[in-house]
């Protein structure tokens, strides 16, 4: 009966104890939180730092915020692009983060009180360096013969195709359709999202895919595969940051404000090249991986800023659709 009593009683600390750990609620994208993603070390490492637990919610991130409004349970959101910033910012529902980011490593200056960057990467056409000759520009790649096979996303449901055509608008300006008009023909096809093309390119179904200056890292480090290479264009390139807010509605504002301040630290940032496969945005090149450290790396940067992005959106993705339905 004693045994049974202090049994009993074990339980119930326990359970007690479970109940008054405080829960921090994430919000991210299907990858962010994924086995294969930064999510789950980062979960880890947290609820070591925090005495909580770490909860991430995955899916789309900006609709369903938009969808939930000031009802929302999270108390952070992580995975946001430069590209749907402003979007995000005008539903009023974060709050300022008040974090020193003084550390960032960014290749431009960042001045924001509401986004934290976690990582970022240069839009890039990656190809297989054993079967096709790179391309130092992006007019090598127009001139390029009609029978190359390029695999795109489009940009109307994919980040890296909306950053594609945004960065043909900062190359080409108004001349932007009649570049698309002779890249079209090299297009095979346009796929939803990232990660299909990205199969198709691997499957050898493609030539060139579109996709970041960091993806080679992926098959350098986890596969020893030094075929795959970017093609550095002497035009510039696109560039995409990602970010977290905090969100105004979060009942606990301590401990978001903890996660938001872990963000910038070495023990996060090391763990985003090779589970994000991304740069870090607060780590010194010579704490990159090896792999990353062999990367080549663009020498101009294009960046719209988020106002300018989202003016621009529209009229860019409209030169890409009236080339390609030609």
């Amino acid at each position: 009966m004693r045994n049974y009593l202090l049994t009993v009683a074990g339980l119930l600390f326990a359970n007690a104890a479970l109940a008054q750990t405080p829960v921090l609620t994430v919000y991210a994208p299907d990858y962010f939180g994924s086995e294969w993603g930064p999510g789950p070390s980062i979960e880890v490492a947290f609820e070591k730092r925090c005495g909580c637990d770490l909860e991430y919610q995955t899916g789309d991130l900006l609709p369903r915020l938009l969808l939930e409004g000031s009802r929302t349970e999270a108390d952070v959101a992580i995975g946001f692009n430069t590209d749907v910033m402003k979007r995000a910012r005008e539903t009023g529902l974060f709050a300022p983060h008040a974090v020193d980011t003084s550390a960032l490593t960014l290749p431009l200056q960042w001045h924001d009180d509401t986004f934290v960057p976690f990582n970022y990467s240069h839009v890039a056409f990656i190809y297989d360096n054993t079967k096709t000759q790179g391309f130092d520009s992006f007019e090598a790649l127009l001139n390029a013969p009609d029978d190359l096979r390029i695999v795109i996303q489009d940009p109307r449901s994919s980040i890296s195709g909306l950053a594609l055509v945004l960065w043909v608008n900062a190359v080409y300006g108004e001349k932007a359709e009649e570049a698309w008009a002779r890249l079209a023909p090299k297009i095979v096809t346009v796929t939803k999202g990232w990660s299909e093309a990205y199969g198709l390119f691997t499957d050898g179904e493609a030539d060139v895919v579109l996709s970041y200056t960091t993806s080679p890292a992926y098959h350098i480090i986890a596969e020893e595969d030094l075929t795959k290479s970017a093609a550095i264009f002497e035009e510039g390139h696109y560039f995409i940051v990602e970010s977290a807010a905090k969100l105004a509605s979060t009942d606990k504002p301590e401990l978001a404000h903890q996660f938001m301040e872990f963000i910038l630290t070495e023990e996060f940032q090391t763990m985003i090249p090779t589970t994000n496969w991304s740069f870090p945005a607060a780590l010194s090149e010579d704490k990159w991986p090896e792999g990353f450290q062999q990367l080549p790396m663009p020498e101009d940067v294009l960046f719209y800023s988020e106002d300018e992005a989202a003016a621009l959106r529209e009229t860019a993705i409209e030169a890409w659709r009236s080339a390609l339905s030609q």
